[in-house]
């Protein structure tokens, strides 16, 4: 009996010693704070320019975004925590040993676990260092939870315990859990509703009240009898609670800004963000909801147009942030095409590239009184012809180059990019952050100027903000705190203005526009459609904003007949107007260097008693001279930065004659490549023979069946020979 007492004894204190080894081994430390401002981020919160959030999210370990101070916690809900969960809190020191006492002797006779008994500090312990589910684990959340108490005051860990207890769908904490199911604020909960949350917790999954509101109701009505029974709520309270259901809400966004916040987090990774889990962007709460409502509301009235996308940026040039970026409706797995950001998404703007193809002609030496040529025009593709066309199908003749710009017509725009140059017009795209006209110019050519490549909206805006901050480039800014990048200047003040007063200017687009396009406050607008009406777009800058409106259909479907101006226009003109509201009026910026002068509508010279005059605005030194001629000069052989060649004919073409018209009435423009030529004679020849002669770079040439050349020698005055192009072959069947 001694020996079998001896080896017990042997046996308790070997075991006892094993336990206090692998206990005191086992434990977690206790950590250094209840603070989780410093805790590794996984995604963080994008918030709008004044702190409202644009999106939540719940994949953090800890709750960051939505912690509140045990201050601003409800009194009545503390209370109904602490009483469903551990009535004894604030007596016991770490774990409840009376209550876990009795969940042992209930446990051990049932032979599994059917109560737990934790306290509120012991689930404290098991959110800090979670664990399986085990007796073991409860032996050390007991010790670790003393720990924990003799380090942190009560106060400490009950507010880090409201606001870190895990809830369904990823939710941690009261604020999380009651904006998810009631869509409300903490001081906004009735009683049930906060005992709901306090219920809850014992069983996140299984009594998830979105898969139902019954399991629910008996450990609510417990609960009740147990504050009715300490007087916390009154008979009529309790009555209320057995008989009223809870009412779920689904907690929506403030405001819809999905793409806008997808574009931050992939523009601007997390790792390179110092925000502590929030980071404000520049995005305007209320001016995103008011464009939004104006956008889905234009596109509803449009469906019957199939038109059913739109996109809308709003920029503050003054600062180059973005005040808000709007896709129509909300994107969804059931509405096609919403998961593309409209903003991002490259399209083909039409003339809404032409402002910056005038200014850069501005710069080469044009004036806004320029004569423009607006005729029919065709130009080689392949070993065919492509015919340009006004929008209207009609043409003006001779205008000037105000009335070209403020009328988009294309024809003009094409002899504007020939006398600028494609290369040089998509390096000056480029310079105004057009990056997404990636190809080369060849493979746009001429119709660069009507905008047959693909851009983005973002860009675009961003290269109209160039005009309206008098020709100074700065990239636009999405972040709030981001610092400012580095601006450079592709336009001077004196061209940008100039610029901006022609498109302010409703007098210069009446030809195509009427009265049209009009806005209470100087606003410089241009609109674009691409081919077939795929696109319609409308972009305009006032003093203090600028804005882009795309409208189309993400699959490349035609609308009917929607153009710019039609479209996108009517938002341009109500997003200003919501804008404009509290803004004082301003004019747009004009240079103070820039000469007025009275010309002649018709003409583009100074203006005589006998014509039609305007105020035109000129850089000093391009004004029309007193004789009224124009400081245009004249392109000698040895000016030109490219030789001089057959534009029409180009090599290969094939001609086909018509039957139905006469042969003698059959006829086909011979044409050089530099159409603002000025000569003192040209001859054109066909096989050899001059078959006539001309003062302007295009002839008419009677056309017969067969294979033929081309050439032209240009006479030029003070030389003694001419300037002889290459011969082109062509056919003629």
């Amino acid at each position: 009996m001694r020996q079998f007492i001896k080896i017990s004894l042997i046996t308790l204190l070997i075991g006892g010693t094993f336990l206090f080894w692998k206990t005191v081994t086992s434990l977690a430390p206790v950590p250094e704070t209840l603070s989780v401002a410093d805790s590794t981020i996984q995604k963080v919160q994008i918030l709008d320019r004044h702190g409202t959030p644009l999106i939540i999210t719940y994949q953090n370990e800890w709750n960051i975004h939505d912690y509140v101070p045990l201050h601003e916690i409800p009194e009545l809900l503390q209370q109904i925590f602490i009483l469903a969960e551990d009535k004894r809190f604030f007596e016991h020191h770490g774990p409840d040993w009376q209550a876990r006492w009795h969940a042992l002797w209930q446990n051990l006779k049932s032979l599994e676990v059917v109560r737990g008994a934790s306290t509120m500090s012991e689930q404290t312990v098991r959110i800090l260092h979670p664990r399986p589910r085990t007796f073991w684990s409860r032996w050390l959340e007991g010790f670790e939870a003393t720990r924990l108490e003799a380090r942190f005051s009560k106060a400490d860990i009950l507010e880090f315990y409201l606001n870190q207890v895990p809830y369904f769908s990823q939710r941690r904490g009261v604020v999380q859990a009651a904006r998810h199911y009631f869509d409300r604020d903490l001081e906004t909960l009735n009683i049930k509703e906060m005992m709901a949350l306090a219920v809850l917790v014992r069983a996140p999954t299984r009594l998830d009240l979105r898969r139902g509101t019954e399991e629910i109701k008996t450990p609510i009505a417990r609960l009740a009898e147990r504050l009715l029974a300490l007087n916390i709520i009154t008979k009529a309270d309790y009555k209320r609670i057995l008989t009223v259901p809870l009412h779920l809400h689904e907690p929506p966004l403030p405001v819809q800004a999905t793409h806008f916040v997808n574009y931050i987090y992939t523009s601007h990774p997390a790792q390179h963000l110092q925000s502590k889990g929030r980071l404000y962007s520049t995005l305007n709460n209320s001016i995103q909801t008011a464009v939004q409502q104006i956008l889905d509301q234009r596109v509803q009235e449009l469906r019957r147009k199939n038109v059913n996308h739109g996109a809308v940026l709003v920029v503050d040039h003054q600062t180059n942030e973005v005040l808000a970026w709007v896709n129509v409706g909300q994107p969804s797995l059931d509405k096609p095409g919403s998961q593309i950001d409209a903003v991002i998404t490259p399209r083909q703007p039409g003339s809404a590239l032409k402002p910056f193809l005038y200014a850069l002609a501005l710069e080469k030496g044009w004036t806004a009184a320029t004569l423009i040529n607006d005729a029919p025009l065709s130009a080689a593709v392949g070993t065919g012809l492509h015919s340009y066309r006004n929008y209207s199908r009609h043409y003006y003749g001779q205008l000037r180059l105000r009335d070209a710009l403020g009328n988009s017509l294309n024809t003009p725009a094409i002899r504007t990019i020939q006398f600028v140059g494609v290369d040089t017009f998509l390096a000056r795209l480029h310079l105004l952050g057009l990056s997404s006209l990636t190809a080369h110019s060849d493979y746009y050519g001429d119709g660069l100027a009507l905008g047959n490549g693909g851009v983005i909206l973002l860009e675009l805006v961003q290269a109209y903000t160039t005009l309206a901050n008098k020709g100074i480039f700065r990239p636009l800014k999405v972040l709030r705190d981001a610092p400012s990048f580095h601006s450079k200047r592709v336009f001077s003040p004196e061209i940008t203005s100039i610029i901006a007063d022609i498109l302010s200017d409703p007098d210069a687009r009446h030809l195509e526009f009427g009265r049209g396009l009009r806005f209470p406050i100087q606003t410089a607008v241009k609109t674009g459609t691409s081919t077939d009406y795929r696109d319609a777009w409308s972009i305009g800058f006032n003093h203090h904003y600028t804005v882009g409106v795309w409208l189309g259909n993400l699959d490349q479907k035609p609308m009917s007949h929607v153009s710019g101006a039609y479209g996108p226009a009517l938002v341009l003109r109500a997003v200003f107007a919501e804008l404009n509201r509290y803004e004082e009026t301003k004019p747009l910026y004009l240079s103070p260097q820039l000469v007025k002068r009275n010309i002649c509508r018709t003409t583009g010279q100074r203006a005589t008693p006998d014509c039609p005059s305007r105020i035109e605005w000129f850089i000093a030194g391009n004004e029309p001279s007193e004789k009224g001629k124009t400081t245009d000069h004249i392109i000698a052989p040895s000016h030109f930065k490219q030789p001089l060649y057959l534009k029409q004919p180009n090599p290969g073409l094939q001609l086909a004659m018509d039957p139905r018209i006469p042969d003698e009435y059959e006829a086909y423009a011979l044409t050089l490549s530099d159409m603002s030529l000025e000569s003192d004679s040209i001859e054109w020849l066909i096989d050899g023979e001059v078959v006539g002669t001309s003062v302007e770079p295009q002839f008419l040439w009677s056309i017969t069946q067969g294979t033929h050349l081309a050439q032209a020698r240009v006479w030029f005055l003070d030389e003694d020979e001419p300037l002889i192009t290459h011969d082109v072959q062509f056919h003629v069947k």
